[in-house]
């Protein structure tokens, strides 16, 4: 059980399910609706059914690799089957697609174009130089498809890809820093060794912190910045700013920065 959980890269995946509860919660108060209800229930099993499989997925295409570099992992160490990765991922596939189909077309559309984004990461971009076009094209799309699940007018989150493209791009070049040197032996071209470790540490560290600065100047112009928005968005950033010169402690601190200045876009924004 402990390896399939691990499959799944559980942190990472509750980051995202729980942004995706939050966004639609509040999205719906926003609406004048109860924010919990059958809708935002059905999405957040959509979501959560798309990390099950984006996860156990990439376990299962990098199985040979990981027997060289990361042989720990539940594959190479026989803690979980390549058959039970598969298998796993079918599941999370079909509780996304089983979810999203009672949200209507939009949702249903949007959820699976994220999902098949993820997958071309997992099967194919995530060993070339295009490695950070999933990233943009699947969180990019994750606010609307949040929107349609619970119902409420995409123009609420129209801007919102916009704002999550460059925290997606500096995501991704965490992420990849921190398996630099098994790539390097393996000789993937992801982007972040097309670009050499000093350069896309320094690009994905700029970015982080460059759009919550950006957000927060944008807030404070329009005369919005209330404590609870203050709050979110300083957490969010000193948790970015802590990970300067290491992409592991980037990469989590992106986690908790990304709830946090979900949540305080969408308060901030009405």
């Amino acid at each position: 059980m402990l390896g399939l959980i691990r499959l799944i890269h559980p942190a990472p995946a509750f980051a995202v399910t729980a942004l995706s509860g939050a966004l639609g919660a509040i999205l719906l108060a926003q609406d004048g609706q109860e924010p919990i209800g059958p809708r935002l229930a059905l999405t957040v099993l959509a979501v959560g059914g798309s990390q099950i499989m984006t996860g156990a997925l990439n376990d299962w295409a990098d199985r040979d690799r990981d027997r060289v570099v990361q042989p720990a992992k539940p594959i190479p160490s026989g803690a979980v089957t390549p058959r039970a990765a598969l298998t796993l991922a079918t599941a999370g596939g079909v509780l996304q697609f089983a979810a999203s189909v009672p949200l209507g077309w939009p949702a249903l559309l949007l959820g699976v174009t994220a999902a098949a984004s993820a997958a071309s990461y997992d099967l194919w971009l995530s060993r070339t130089p295009l490695s950070v076009v999933p990233y943009l094209v699947s969180f990019g799309i994750l606010p609307l498809w949040i929107a349609a699940g619970v119902g409420v007018p995409l123009s609420r989150v129209a801007v919102a890809p916009l704002i999550v493209g460059p925290f997606a791009a500096a995501a991704h070049l965490a992420n990849t820093l921190r398996d630099f040197d098994a790539d390097a032996r393996l000789g993937a071209r992801n982007l972040a060794q097309t670009l050499g470790r000093r350069t896309a540490m320094t690009l994905a560290w700029a970015l982080a912190v460059g759009i919550g600065l950006a957000i927060g100047i944008a807030f404070a112009a329009r005369d919005t910045l209330e404590p609870p928005v203050i709050g979110l968005g300083v957490t969010g950033l000193a948790a970015v700013v802590q990970g300067a010169g290491s992409a592991r402690r980037l990469w989590y601190g992106m986690l908790v920065a990304a709830p946090c200045w979900t949540v305080a876009w969408a308060l901030a924004t009405g």
